[in-house]
């Protein structure tokens, strides 16, 4: 059954099986003008390709938010932090477009990418089913008085398609893989995919709420889709947006070789507390987080594939 709603000019179609024909006119947009090293010292907005951004903010890692532009609207992935860094992107948005932000698309539950969605009360708050329950759950136990900002308006569970200024944009949820609920963005026209937390650009991982052979499954998804980019949740964009590909199938590759040696780990007869102490990925101790990230990672994949997780 496919679900219709149509808010403020804006159609939006929960789609199972189906799909829609919309036309539209130019992206009006006045672009960015940071070059690509202002952008990788000091973050901020950046031009993907006409009309497409990322923000990144900088706080010893990095943090991203999509931003796609179109001449009936703004869609944007991920508030961030709080009110006032999404205040700070929204900003940023206004001085590239006069278009409005109709669509927020919050993927993961944490607070890094989902506490800022207050200031986007005026846009309609999209989210998988899983996210949802992932903050029911956490925010229930922390402080109930915050779910009510942060649930999302409109749950989906396999894809959402929305036809916005002339573009068909798919909101997809791949599987399991940074969490239960990550949502990415395609936009197939462009061949471009926002991929919020399912890609981390030379930088090491959370691993607190992962699955990580599903999330391998879900980079296979991902990488079989009709796209050369890949935008990622953490890290920069790379300066050759089409190098991003290579990116992911880098990050895969991390995630690849942490599961075999923490198996290799298992097998060797050690207990969990021996594997944080033992593993090493020498290939990845440049990434931005390795030795921060590097012995929650180990803990959460012994338990996973021992005992096993929900």
């Amino acid at each position: 059954m496919t679900t219709l709603r149509f808010v403020a000019g804006l159609v939006l179609f929960l789609v199972i099986v189906g799909g829609a024909t919309s036309c539209g006119g130019p992206v009006q947009d006045v672009g960015v003008n940071n070059s690509y090293r202002e952008y990788a010292e000091s973050g901020g907005l950046r031009e993907i390709i006409p009309g497409r951004y990322v923000f990144t903010r900088w706080d010893n890692v990095t943090f991203n938010s999509g931003v796609i532009v179109t001449d009936n609207g703004v869609v944007v992935l991920d508030s961030l932090l709080n009110e006032d860094v999404a205040r700070g992107v929204r900003q940023s948005i206004s001085e590239v477009t006069n278009q409005s932000v109709r669509v927020l698309v919050s993927s993961t539950f944490h607070e890094f990418f989902s506490g800022g969605v207050a200031a986007y009360s005026d846009a309609l708050n999209i989210g998988h089913e899983e996210y949802q329950r992932h903050l029911i759950e956490t925010l229930t136990e922390k402080d109930e008085s915050l779910l009510e900002g942060r649930l999302p308006d409109q749950v989906y569970r396999g894809r959402v398609t929305l036809y916005i200024g002339g573009k068909e944009l798919q909101i997809l949820h791949l599987g399991r893989g940074h969490t239960r609920g990550d949502s990415v963005v395609f936009i197939p026209s462009e061949r471009m995919v926002y991929m919020s937390e399912l890609y981390s650009h030379r930088e090491f991982p959370s691993l607190t709420d992962s699955y990580v052979n599903d999330w391998i499954k879900a980079l296979d998804v991902a990488g079989d889709m009709e796209a050369d980019i890949f935008v990622p949740g953490h890290g920069l964009i790379t300066e050759d947006p089409r190098a991003s590909r290579e990116g992911m199938q880098e990050f895969k590759a991390l995630l690849i070789e942490l599961r075999d040696a923490v198996q290799g780990a298992i097998e060797a007869g050690m207990a969990e507390v021996e594997a944080v102490n033992e593993i090493e990925l020498p290939r990845y101790e440049d990434w931005l987080g390795y030795e921060r990230g590097l012995p929650g990672a180990v803990r959460r994949i012994y338990q996973e594939l021992t005992v096993g997780l929900d």
